[in-house]
């Protein structure tokens, strides 16, 4: 499975980004697909995640300004991203966890803010 993030870019703080994730295959069989993000110097951290139930979990620190989704009839994921701050700088890559485990990652779309 190839995953292949879109959207990311400079902004300033309070605006908003739209990050998408186009996978090579279908997602609707997988068992979750995610936001993980890599600030500089920083380790990766899971930003948000929708699992097999199609249940929704945040990190503290986007919850209420971050929305995850996906469209299985297009193969695609989402991260609607408001209200960024400069905290929010960083790299941040898709992934997706298979029905036989299988992690797969996109290579990453930066977000930088910027005043």
């Amino acid at each position: 499975v190839q995953l292949v993030e879109s959207g990311g870019g400079l902004v300033q703080p309070g605006g908003s980004l739209r990050l998408s994730c186009a996978a090579s295959r279908s997602i609707s069989d997988v068992r979750r697909v995610g936001w993980y993000r890599q600030a500089q110097g920083k380790q990766r951290e899971l930003v948000a995640a929708i699992g097999s139930g199609w249940t929704k979990t945040y990190d503290d620190s986007v919850k209420g300004r971050f929305t995850i989704s996906r469209d299985n009839t297009k193969n695609t994921m989402y991260l609607q991203m408001n209200s960024l701050k400069p905290e929010d700088t960083a790299v941040y890559y898709c992934t997706l966890l298979s029905v036989w485990y299988s992690h797969y990652w996109g290579p990453g779309t930066p977000v930088t803010l910027s005043s």
